[in-house]
């Protein structure tokens, strides 16, 4: 029955049972934290998604935005802007810079959690294969 304000009595529960109550399949208690100004920075724009995909492709990946600009067949500028923005949001990271032709040429790649660099290969191995792979070609 609903209350004077016109809702049912468990319907703002401050405890979190009304999740559990409603039978969203979430535990009382039990929350997946999100941030929202990431998600929304991500999402703004299509060619930010794009980007975080291409990057995360094979397990993740190194690369410029010139690199992004030929994969996506879009303007440099373009690219540029975006990855900046992204890089700002702290969705993507620079990994290292390499001097071309007068200017400098920036890398990114998605940024490596915590949790996985307890196990496996560390993150300084992965940079020195990513140099290595970048200096063949």
């Amino acid at each position: 029955m609903p209350t004077q304000n016109g809702n049912s009595p468990d319907a703002h529960s401050s405890d979190g049972a009304s999740a559990a109550r409603n039978g969203n399949g979430h535990e009382k208690g039990v929350s997946v934290p999100v941030d929202w100004e990431r998600l929304a920075r991500a999402t703004a724009h299509p060619l930010r998604v794009s980007i975080l995909e291409i990057l995360g492709i094979d397990g993740g990946r190194v690369l410029s935005p010139s690199d992004l600009s030929r994969e996506l067949q879009i303007p440099l500028s373009n690219t540029n802007y975006h990855v900046t923005e992204l890089a700002k949001g702290g969705l993507i990271e620079l990994v290292r810079e390499r001097q071309v032709r007068g200017a400098t040429e920036h890398f990114y790649r998605l940024p490596i959690p915590a949790s996985s660099n307890g196990g496996g290969r560390s993150r300084e191995l992965a940079e020195e294969d990513s140099e290595r792979a970048w200096a063949m070609a």
